[in-house]
C-alpha cells in the first residue's frame, strides 16, 4: 500500500553541483553515433528470445537502416550468442563499414571466450563493464571503491593484451561503469580515467566511455548535469567518445538522452521501438525522428517504417503500440472534429498553396502533424477517421480524398451532422465506404416525393438569352408536365415549379465540378436552397455524365430533402 505524506520510504535523488551548467542553452545540431543494442539488451528482455535465423534477419535490417555499430550479443555467456557471432563472421555478413560490438563482464574467462568468438571479424568493439554504484558495491559484490576500480583496471589490462593477439581484427574498446546513473560522479570519473590509463587511447583511436542510466532514477535534467560534469572534468576528453545508454524506468529515457547530447555526449545506444528490460531501453526510432523533425539528418533511414515495424514484430513477437510515436497505427489519425478540420485545411494548403497563406515558407506546416507521414512510408489515407467525436472537416476530407467530392464548405455542417448521428447510433468508427454510402442515401438517392422523369431545353429568341425547360416530373406517384424559363437550366426548372405552385424555396448556392478525368469523367453538382416559410437551409447533390442533368437532379435532391424534413416534423 502506498504511503501517505510524509513519505519516508523514498528520498529525492541528489542534485549535481553544477551552478554554471551550459547544456540548457545548447541545441542538437548533428546526429550522434548510433549503436543498436537490439540483439543484446532488446533480445534478453524478450519472453521468447530470437532464434539465430531471426537474429540474422534483424541484423540485416539494422545494416539497411544505416547502423554502423551493432551490439550482437554476449557471446561468452550464451552458446546461442556465440554461434550467432560466428555465423556473422564466417558467412561474411558484416558490411565493410560496420563494427559489431560484444558485451562482456570484467572477468578473465569471459574475456577470453569473447576474443575467441570475434576471431576473424574485420572490426569489433569489445564492450567490457563492471558495476560501480554504491548499492551494487555493498549488496552484490561486498567490495569497496578501490576493489571495484581494480576489477575495471584488470579487465582493461586483459582486454588490451588479448587485442594484441587478435590478428587482423581491428579491436576498439568500450568501457561502461554500469549503473553510472547511481554512481558518485567523481568516482565514475576516477574509474574511467584509470581504465583510460591502461588502454592509452588517442584522439585518432579514442576509447568509448559508455555512461549507462541502467536504472532511471532522476529527472532528465539531473542526467544532463551528470553528463556535462563528467565531460567537463574528464582528463584527455579528446581521447574519449562519451556514449549514452538510457533506460526508461521513469518514462523519460528519450528526454534524458536528448538532454545528454546537449550536455556533450557523442554517441547513443538504444533499441528500435524501445525494446528492453523493465520499461525498456532508449527508443532510437523516436529519438532519430525527433532530430529529423528539427531539421537534423539523423543518419538512419526510416523511409519505410511500416516494413521495419513488421520485421521487428515478426522477429521479436512484440507489438508496437498503436499510439507509439511515428510508427503506431493511430499516430497520424485524428478523431476530434476540430483537429480534422485543421488537418484538412493544412493538407489542402500543402497540395494547393494559395495567396491567402503567402506568409508560409517551404517548411512542412500542417496542424497537428509534426512530420510528413510520407517521409516515413506512411500515407495520408488514414489521417482522418470518423466516429461520433468527429467533425465536419474530417467527413469532407474523407469524401474528397477517397471519392473526389469537393463539397462546398457551407455544406460541411449539414452532412457532418448526418454522419455524427449515424456514428452515435452505431457507437463505432465509420469506414470511408460507410461515409460514402451515407452521402449516397442522404443526397444522391433522394427520389421522394419528386422524380425528374424527362426534360427538354431550348433557347427562345429573346434579348435576355433565356433557356426554356419543359419537364415531366412525378410527384407523390402522379405525373405532370411543367414549363419555365430562366437564365439557365436550373433557373428554368425553378420557374416551372413556381408555375405549378410547387416553389416554396429560393436557390442560394450552386457548385459543380468534374469527378475523374477524360471521357469517363462525371459531373457532381451541389445546390443549396432556403425554405421560405421558416428560412431553413437544405443541400442537394447529384452525379451524372450529363452536366445539365447533374445540376437539375441536385435541385430535385434539395427539394426532396426539404419536403421530407417537413413530413418528419
Amino acid at each position: 500500500m502506498m504511503q501517505k505524506a510524509p513519505i519516508t520510504k523514498y528520498r529525492p535523488f541528489p542534485a549535481i553541483d553544477l551552478p554554471d551548467r551550459r547544456w540548457p542553452d545548447r541545441r542538437i545540431e548533428t546526429a550522434p553515433i548510433w549503436c543498436s543494442v537490439d540483439l543484446r539488451d532488446g533480445n534478453q528482455a524478450l519472453p521468447i528470445p530470437m532464434s539465430i535465423r531471426e537474429k540474422l534477419e534483424y541484423f540485416e535490417m539494422l545494416t539497411r537502416i544505416g547502423f554502423k555499430e551493432i551490439e550482437v550479443g554476449f557471446p561468452s555467456a550464451s552458446d546461442t550468442e556465440y554461434q550467432f557471432t560466428r555465423e556473422l563472421i564466417d558467412r561474411g555478413m558484416i558490411p565493410d563499414e560496420t563494427s559489431i560490438q560484444c558485451l562482456v563482464q570484467c572477468r578473465e574467462h569471459l574475456l577470453r571466450r569473447t576474443f575467441e568468438a570475434i576471431q576473424g571479424a574485420p572490426r569489433v568493439i569489445v564492450h567490457f563493464y563492471n558495476s560501480t554504484n554504491p548499492l551494487q558495491r555493498r549488496v552484490t559484490f561486498n567490495m569497496n571503491q578501490e576493489q571495484i576500480k581494480g576489477v575495471a583496471v584488470e579487465g582493461a589490462r586483459l582486454a588490451k593484451q588479448l587485442s594484441a593477439e587478435a590478428g587482423d581484427t581491428r579491436v576498439r574498446f568500450q568501457y561502461s561503469p554500469e549503473s553510472f546513473s547511481d554512481t558518485e560522479v567523481d568516482y565514475a570519473l576516477e574509474v574511467c580515467e584509470a581504465v583510460m590509463e591502461v588502454i592509452e587511447p588517442t584522439p585518432d583511436d579514442p576509447i568509448i566511455l559508455n555512461l549507462p542510466a541502467t536504472v532511471e532514477l532522476a529527472t532528465p535534467n539531473v542526467h544532463a548535469d551528470q553528463i556535462e560534469y563528467f565531460c567537463r572534468n574528464l582528463k584527455n576528453r579528446d581521447c574519449a567518445i562519451i556514449s549514452l545508454h538510457t533506460h526508461n524506468d521513469r518514462g523519460t529515457g528519450i528526454a534524458a538522452t536528448e538532454f545528454g547530447l546537449m550536455a556533450g555526449a557523442d554517441r547513443v545506444e538504444g533499441t528500435l521501438f524501445g525494446s528492453g528490460e523493465r520499461t525498456g531501453n532508449l527508443d532510437i526510432v523516436t529519438t532519430a525522428l525527433n532530430l529529423y523533425t528539427q531539421g537534423v539528418d539523423p543518419g538512419l533511414d526510416f523511409s519505410d517504417l511500416p516494413d521495419i515495424r513488421a520485421t521487428y514484430e515478426r522477429c521479436t513477437r512484440m507489438n508496437v503500440h498503436e499510439r507509439h510515436p511515428y510508427a503506431g497505427d493511430l499516430v497520424f489519425t485524428a478523431f476530434s472534429g476540430s483537429h480534422q478540420d485543421a488537418i484538412k485545411k493544412g493538407m489542402d494548403q500543402v497540395r494547393k498553396p494559395s495567396a491567402a497563406c503567402a506568409e508560409a515558407d517551404d517548411h512542412w506546416q500542417v496542424p497537428y502533424l509534426p512530420i510528413d507521414p510520407e517521409d516515413i512510408g506512411r500515407t495520408y489515407k488514414a489521417i482522418i477517421r470518423i466516429n461520433s467525436q468527429s467533425g465536419k472537416g474530417g467527413v469532407a476530407y474523407v469524401l474528397e480524398r477517397e471519392y473526389g467530392y469537393e463539397m462546398p464548405r457551407k455544406m460541411h455542417p449539414e452532412f457532418g451532422e448526418v454522419v455524427t448521428r449515424l456514428a452515435d447510433q452505431r457507437s463505432e468508427e465509420l469506414t470511408a465506404d460507410e461515409i460514402h454510402q451515407c452521402f449516397v442515401r442522404e443526397y444522391l438517392k433522394r427520389d421522394h416525393p419528386m422524380v425528374l422523369k424527362s426534360y427538354h431545353l431550348d433557347a427562345p429568341e429573346d434579348e435576355h438569352h433565356h433557356v426554356r425547360c419543359t419537364a415531366r416530373i412525378q410527384l407523390d406517384g402522379s405525373e405532370l408536365s411543367i414549363q419555365g424559363e430562366g437564365n439557365g437550366p436550373i433557373a428554368a426548372l425553378v420557374d416551372g415549379l413556381r408555375a405549378a405552385e410547387l416553389k416554396d424555396f429560393r436557390v442560394l448556392d450552386f457548385r459543380q465540378h468534374a469527378i475523374g478525368d477524360g471521357s469517363a469523367a462525371e459531373a457532381i453538382a451541389y445546390i443549396e436552397i432556403e425554405r421560405l416559410r421558416d428560412n431553413k437551409h437544405f443541400w442537394g447533390a447529384a452525379i451524372h455524365s450529363n452536366i445539365e442533368l447533374a445540376g437539375l437532379n441536385a435541385l430535385v435532391s434539395a427539394f426532396n430533402r426539404s419536403r421530407e424534413a417537413t413530413d418528419a416534423a
